[in-house]
């Protein structure tokens, strides 16, 4: 059985770069950034795609390590359908092209480790009912 590449939804594209979804399994392949959406393709199967139009984004969430030097991965989060979360070679680039059609301030940084235990602790310091239970 011979499957078919879907269409692109974007009519001229401003970045391709080799990338990774972390959506179920990780599957590696090409991320591309046009002016329609963002989308990824699987390099192995070409029934295996995202494609988030920019209308549908909501925010884009990068982990960001050592002040900036290095950022593992990002996330797409929408409207409806829930988070995305890519890496790729080049996320800098990738970011900096869908800073052209999602406002800069739904970019943000992910919370760090140590950000997310000390808002879990202070949760509990909140309500020491729940924590009695």
């Amino acid at each position: 059985m011979l499957e078919e590449m879907v269409a692109s939804k974007n009519t001229s594209v401003d970045l391709v770069v080799k990338g990774t979804s972390f959506l179920g399994l990780s599957s590696y392949g090409q991320i591309m950034v046009g002016n329609n959406a963002f989308e990824f393709y699987n390099d192995r199967n070409v029934a295996d795609y995202i494609q988030i139009p920019w209308e549908e984004v909501d925010y884009v969430c990068a982990s960001v390590y050592f002040k900036g030097k290095w950022i593992p991965r990002y996330a797409i989060a929408t409207l409806h359908n829930g988070t995305y979360t890519f890496a790729s070679k080049e996320p800098l680039k990738v970011l900096k092209a869908i800073k052209k059609y999602v406002p800069a301030d739904h970019i943000v940084k992910s919370l760090t480790f140590f950000q997310v235990v000390k808002r879990g602790l202070k949760r509990k310091e909140k309500d020491p009912a729940k924590s009695a239970n």
